[in-house]
């Protein structure tokens, strides 16, 4: 038996790696968007994701699923959700390193790319385990909303921006850090969160301003063991945005009942939850009757984490389908060295390198939009399309990485059994915040409020002349952002601006083979329906040796 069952020509995992000294796109796109900033943490951080002993953490993390006790043993209700200690672990390593409300710290904010830098960290950290970023992401968009209730952001802000972390359920002021969510979405609604039925009486007012008591339910409802959440409920002027914490000021648990954890496709290792309110204690978040627009300042924040998040999967997807090819052999030669093969490696490193691009692009806009005037319209304009673009294409880039890998891609097991993972993965940015048809309806009313036009034909101008097919779109964008493209159109025109920004800005940070294959495929035409259809006459080895993640 043991001379039949040697064991060759079986990659070994992609491990003790440092994610970021790979990853040249990154590099290239964070010298142009902030030629001055030190990435000396981002070498740090690259370091720990790449390590065996984190990915293992984000192996047991999954494998060993969040699980809900309502009850103790003496048949109290406690509404506690327990975790494997790897969760605990990887959340401690995501506050140390600031991927939550720490770019809203002073002393972060003064050096002017606190955001930047914390999308290429977040990045990172999604190639070791994503979806124990949920309750992360929720903290970095909720933390600068709670500024429009004073009393509270002084009483929560130190710990919210704090690199600590404490899973422990009670009162705030009692712990060095704290998490927060986001409850939007009920049963009969969705992304039409208008239609809430949650409502909220008046209870008075104290220190923390003016109080309610709620009732009602929320259908998703992440991270349920944060220590505060900012809902939506109906008061008597409107739907209005309410800060419900878990653990009362006076050390009393809330009225807040977790009904059940969802079995989801993928995220496995993120609780998320139905709830109901049953007399739960909150505070109102500025103006009364004015909810959604405060949710919508939210969930700009979380939708680039969501592109974030996507092009940090496609990276890691890509990494793995390289690491896999390079080592294995079929038909007297090494994978990665058969045409075919790399046919489709250069055109996922294509795709991966312009999300990567327009995604850090967008985290840019982030830092400058409140002084400066074009930042703040991209912002506007580049949120909804990148969320759109960048996470549209994440499902299928899976299943062609996944592919490269044949059978061992398909199994749960070992190293390459992440890319399972990542498939599984890839549709929840794509759904969460706002899917693709809410996306684009919300590119067109960004068109409506800002000199759209004029702002995009600035970001596109450097790369003009560069390459005529980029030439001919960049001359028609503007005149359809005037027109004011219709509904049936929304989606076509969010497409065809992330191409035209990752073919510009691809122009300013890649090599010439990238940017060149990049306009011949996607914007001249010369391309197929399928990953692997790129012209013959790409520079394929110039691509791939560029992708290589060692």
């Amino acid at each position: 038996m043991n001379t039949t069952h040697d064991v060759f020509n079986q990659p070994e995992p992609l491990v003790d790696v440092n994610l970021f000294e790979g990853n040249r796109a990154m590099q290239d796109a964070l010298r142009f968007n902030a030629p001055g900033m030190s990435t000396v943490p981002l070498q740090a951080l690259g370091e720990l994701a790449g390590s065996a002993e984190m990915q293992n953490h984000a192996r047991l993390a999954n494998v060993f699923t969040p699980q809900l006790k309502s009850h103790s043993r003496f048949g109290h209700r406690i509404d506690q959700v327990e975790f494997h200690p790897s969760y605990h672990a990887l959340m401690g390593a995501a506050t140390a390193h600031g991927l939550h409300g720490t770019p809203f710290a002073d002393a972060e904010q003064a050096s002017g790319t606190a955001h930047l830098q914390r999308a290429a960290a977040f990045m990172l950290f999604t190639e070791l385990e994503p979806s124990i970023l949920c309750p992360i992401s929720m903290t970095y968009a909720v933390t600068p909303a709670l500024r429009d209730n004073p009393a509270i952001y002084a009483d929560w802000a130190p710990q919210l921006t704090s690199r600590a972390y404490d899973p422990a359920l009670k009162l705030w002021k009692d712990k060095p850090g704290v998490t927060m969510g986001m409850g939007m979405t009920e049963k009969q609604g969705g992304s039409d969160v208008r239609a809430n039925t949650t409502q909220a009486v008046p209870d008075g007012s104290d220190a923390w301003g003016q109080r309610f008591k709620v009732t009602g339910h929320k259908w998703f409802f992440s991270a349920p063991m944060c220590d505060a959440f900012l809902i939506l409920a109906q008061t008597p002027s409107g739907l209005s945005c309410l800060f419900l914490p878990r653990v009362l000021p006076d050390g009393t648990l809330n009225g807040l009942f977790i009904q059940r954890l969802k079995d989801k496709l993928g995220n496995k290792a993120n609780a998320s939850s139905e709830v109901e309110f049953v007399g739960a204690t909150a505070w109102l978040v500025g103006e009364e009757g004015r909810g959604v627009p405060q949710i919508l300042a939210m969930g700009t924040m979380t939708r680039l984490d969501c592109a974030l998040g996507t092009s940090a999967l496609m990276r890691h997807a890509l990494s793995i389908a390289l690491n896999h090819t390079a080592q294995r052999m079929a038909f007297g030669k090494r994978l990665i060295d058969q045409p075919l093969m790399q046919n489709v490696l250069a055109d996922l490193a294509l795709e991966s390198e312009a999300a990567t691009a327009l995604a850090l692009r967008l985290a840019r806009s982030f830092d400058r939009a409140a002084s400066d005037e074009h930042e703040r319209v991209m912002q506007r304009l580049l949120t909804p399309v990148a969320k759109f673009w960048i996470c549209k294409r994440g499902s299928h880039f899976a299943q062609e990485a996944m592919e490269c890998l044949g059978g061992n891609g398909y199994v749960e097991e070992g190293g390459e059994g992440i890319m399972a993972r990542i498939y599984r993965e890839m549709p929840v940015n794509s759904i969460w915040e706002g899917a693709g048809n809410i996306m684009a309806l919300d590119l067109l009313r960004a068109l409506r409020k800002a000199d759209a036009a004029a702002a995009l034909d600035q970001e596109l101008a450097p790369a003009r002349g560069m390459h005529p097919a980029l030439d001919h779109l960049a001359e028609r964008l503007p005149v359809r952002v005037e027109e004011m493209a219709t509904e049936m159109e929304a989606r076509r025109l969010a497409q065809d601006v992330a191409l035209a920004v990752q073919a510009a800005l691809l122009a300013q940070t890649a090599p010439a083979a990238v940017f060149g294959a990049f306009c011949e495929s996607r914007l001249a035409g010369h391309w197929g329906h399928s990953f692997g259809s790129l012209d013959s006459g790409v520079d394929f080895a110039a691509i791939v040796a560029r992708a290589q993640p060692r």
